[in-house]
């Protein structure tokens, strides 16, 4: 058998670090463009910054006006390196850089000699600033170009507000260290404030204010569920990343009952779709053109802006926030049947196959109650074709027989009922990955080996997704590490590896069994 538990290095890259270089003096040779921006990014970062140039360019010399750098009008001495933290050459002389290469690692200080690779202890990456969140992009100094694009791609996905939500939580984080300094508290804390950032969208958080910290504050020291709280935010601010103002939390939704007094005209028509699993070329025909012939779209929280790209007309977008599923969920059926009732084309947007814990059923049944009977558009869902993306076929001859889909917890938020092991079963459990210690616990209580293969599938069908694999033994401590990407689905059962090389090695498997495999 091979061994899951640790993953083996791949070589070749940086240790990427956040260097804290706070009053810390760093020391630029050099007067140019690229001294100047190698003075602003250490500025960035509160460093004491020291220019040694006979000349400099308009930046610098404007930083020297007004304080913010100090400058050395002559060029480099060996006496410049007492009391320095870290150097960065950027002369076009590379003698004189190699030079002051050799004299800072005898003395053990870390250097940067611009363009000149091999003589770096480390180099600057393609960097993104917002508030307090930073992305660096590096490809090792293979591509730096190349970088640049890579990090403007990266930076345009990010939601809006994100560096505004980091500054927020940040706030919050310290009331709540405040008010609950004790040690022993220390991974309570860190449990309650993990779940509201993986839960809350980004663009509530970003438009907290200080009632709405007041208010957080108050539920920590209750010991309320991060996901169950409601706050009231003015919904002139809460805006989403495509601009479209979401539902506040307060205010009152109009009832079932006030829809039904609503005169309707049944000349609307109302179509179900399932976006399938994130990539819009997964779409179904029919499912395509359905989009393309709406007059309004209604869309789940969660469908890819790829598939939302491919939309000519109006989307709306009931967000579910904290302790507002049912009322997003209402909204969306008032909007529909207000379009409805205007006579327009509707198409409800759903993630997935609807009817694959999609709450399908219970839309078609609401909409056929007023007088509508939807048509229904199947779509890929993910838990058989978002492990099928990622290389794990949830059936294979010879090693799965039966597949078993479960949700990680019913309508009342109960974990699920998890059958006595069998080894021939793949179990493929929705929902569940912020559970996955509970879901592991149960595993193994029903009998499934300490070995048994488990993946997380995350972000199956986005350009962005991954595969965590490990075994019902280790995957916890391994999704710990390397941290998760929502939203994903647990996958356990010996077909995890039956495409992976190391399958091979396994007791379950013999090369006839195996068939074609993929490199991981």
């Amino acid at each position: 058998m091979t061994d899951d538990k640790f993953r083996d290095p791949q070589g070749g890259g940086s240790l990427i670090l956040a260097w804290q270089a706070t009053n810390k003096t760093v020391l630029i040779v050099g007067g140019g463009a690229v001294a100047a921006g190698r003075a602003f990014n250490a500025l960035e970062a509160d460093a004491q910054v020291v220019i040694v140039a006979p000349d400099i360019n308009a930046e610098l010399r404007y930083r020297v006006d007004r304080g913010q750098v100090s400058w050395r009008s002559r060029k480099f001495e060996d006496t410049d390196l007492e009391g320095v933290d870290m150097v960065l050459t950027a002369i076009g002389d590379a003698v004189e850089s190699r030079r002051i290469v050799e004299v800072c690692r005898q003395l053990r200080i870390p250097v940067n000699a611009a363009d000149i690779n091999d003589l770096c202890d480390f180099w600057f990456m393609s960097t993104h600033r917002d508030h307090s969140v930073q992305i660096a992009v590096s490809t090792n100094s293979k591509a730096p170009r190349l970088a640049n694009r890579i990090r403007r791609q990266v930076a345009a996905a990010l939601p809006r507000g994100t560096g505004l939500a980091v500054e927020q939580i940040g706030r919050l984080r310290k009331r709540i260290r405040e008010a609950d300094p004790k040690p022993e508290s220390s991974k309570r804390r860190m449990a309650w404030l993990m779940q509201l950032c993986d839960y809350w969208p980004i663009e509530q958080l970003a438009n907290l204010d200080s009632d709405n910290i007041d208010s957080l504050l108050e539920a920590y020291v209750r010991n309320d569920d991060p996901q169950t709280i409601a706050i009231a935010q003015d919904s002139a601010s809460v805006i989403s990343s495509d601009g479209v103002p979401s539902p506040v939390l307060h205010g009152q939704l109009v009832s079932d009952s006030a829809i039904l007094a609503q005169p309707l005209d049944k000349r609307g028509k109302l179509t179900l779709v399932g976006a399938g699993v994130g990539d819009p070329e997964l779409l179904t025909v029919r499912a395509h053109r359905a989009l393309l012939e709406a007059d309004i779209v209604l869309a789940d929280k969660l469908i890819p802006e790829p598939v939302l790209d491919i939309i000519k007309c109006e989307v709306y977008t009931a967000r579910k926030f904290p302790g507002a599923a049912t009322e997003a969920q209402d909204d969306l059926y008032r909007r529909g049947l207000e379009e409805l009732a205007k006579g327009r084309h509707v198409v409800r947007l759903k993630q997935g196959d609807p009817f694959v814990y999609g709450r399908g059923g219970e839309e078609i049944l609401f909409f056929r109650k007023h007088g509508y009977e939807p048509e229904a558009i199947p779509g890929l869902t993910s838990a058989i074709n978002g492990p099928g993306l990622c290389g794990i076929p949830v059936t294979h001859r010879g090693v799965a027989d039966q597949v078993l889909v479960l949700s990680g917890a019913d309508r009342n938020g109960a974990l699920p009922s998890i059958p006595h092991y069998l080894a021939t079963r793949t179990l493929v459990i929705l929902m569940s990955v912020k559970r996955l210690s509970q879901i592991t616990q149960l595993l193994s209580q029903s009998g499934h080996p300490p070995d048994l293969p488990v993946a997380i599938v995350e972000r199956a069908g986005c350009p962005d997704q991954r595969t965590v694999r490990g075994t019902l033994e280790t995957i916890v401590d391994i999704v710990d590490r390397v941290g998760h990407n929502a939203p994903g689905l647990i996958v356990a059962g010996f077909a995890v590896n039956v495409l992976s090389d190391a399958a091979i090695e396994d007791r379950y498997l013999d090369e006839s069994t195996l068939g074609l495999h993929s490199t991981e």
